[in-house]
């Protein structure tokens, strides 16, 4: 492994930084293929940076040139001008078909929880549209399907610790009885390092060890910052309805009605072994001080 050249889309966002450190530890050199290529980050000299760019094959061919994995963290989640799901799979569509004609190796794909089981959901049913398409390629590839993704820049988490230590009333869609299996950002980063190596294809659930009810994680959370919100269990279009204000507020989208069906349709989980050994409830209390102090804007991350 020290002498191949892994490309990683979106180092200096989420997953893309946890893998990207994992491979530079491990003697791996490192190229990202970054929307914003001048956005400031940890990595210094040690990362080659190439501009993502889906409307230049060739130039996109030629980032993925000598490379003999690609991981692949784009996606969109929400939709927002010319950001839209359709041109998010177009997207990868372009990026898959470089990485073939470039010679590519193996491809990991984060995917989502139960892509096929939400055709009726956009955001789902082009994460499905995805996985069909990369298995029908020519390309060696792993599928990972994380549920919730935790850690220090976290968004979901963190923008409810907020609201829980800012506002006097949180919402709960319906009655909170639907599950989440979160996995620690690091574990999940550890797993696509792991099956980069492999050989075969793949598609493996990411799941953390531990099963939450809704309403029990928001109380578990609560209780984690100190807060004394009234946590209340509402209709789901009140609840979407309640972030929606809060978003006009902060400048952001807080949660989408695709996020709220999701959660209710039990999807955010699945049955199959934990791929990592972070315990959700361990890592709050650590960072107990910290969650929720500021807002983490999804617009400001990745459209500003």
């Amino acid at each position: 492994m020290p002498s191949e050249l892994h490309v990683v889309t979106g180092a200096f966002s989420y997953t893309g930084k946890y893998i990207t450190r994992r491979l530079l530890a491990d003697g791996v050199q490192v190229r990202t293929l970054t929307g914003h290529p001048d956005r400031p980050h940890e990595f210094g000299d040690a990362v080659e940076v190439h501009p993502l760019r889906f409307d230049r094959p060739l130039e996109l061919e030629a980032s993925l040139r000598g490379a003999s994995v690609l991981y692949n963290t784009y996606w969109i989640r929400f939709e927002r001008g010319e950001s839209t799901f359709a041109r998010a799979v177009a997207n990868t569509r372009a990026l898959i078909a470089a990485a073939e004609r470039a010679g590519v190796r193996r491809l990991v794909h984060v995917s989502i929880a139960n892509a096929d089981r939400a055709p009726d959901l956009p955001y789902y049913r082009g994460k499905a549209e995805l996985e069909a398409h990369i298995k029908a390629s020519g390309l060696s590839h792993a599928i990972l399907r994380p549920t919730v993704l935790f850690g220090a820049e976290d968004i979901l988490i963190n923008n409810i610790a907020w609201v829980l230590r800012h506002l006097p009333v949180f919402g709960v869609p319906g009655d909170g009885s639907y599950r989440m299996r979160p996995i620690f950002v690091d574990d999940m980063a550890k797993l696509a390092v792991e099956c980069a190596r492999g050989t075969q294809d793949v598609t493996v659930d990411a799941v953390g060890p531990e099963v939450f009810r809704f309403d029990e994680w928001v109380r578990l959370l609560a209780k984690t910052v100190g807060s004394r919100t009234r946590i209340v269990h509402m209709p789901p279009w009140m609840a979407l309805a309640a972030t929606t204000a809060i978003g006009l507020a902060v400048g952001d989208v807080v949660l989408t009605s695709d996020e709220v069906k999701g959660l209710r349709a039990d999807l955010l989980t699945a049955d199959a072994a934990s791929a990592g050994h972070t315990r959700l409830s361990e890592w709050l209390t650590e960072h107990s001080d910290h969650v929720g102090r500021r807002y983490a804007s999804e617009v400001a991350r990745h459209y500003r």
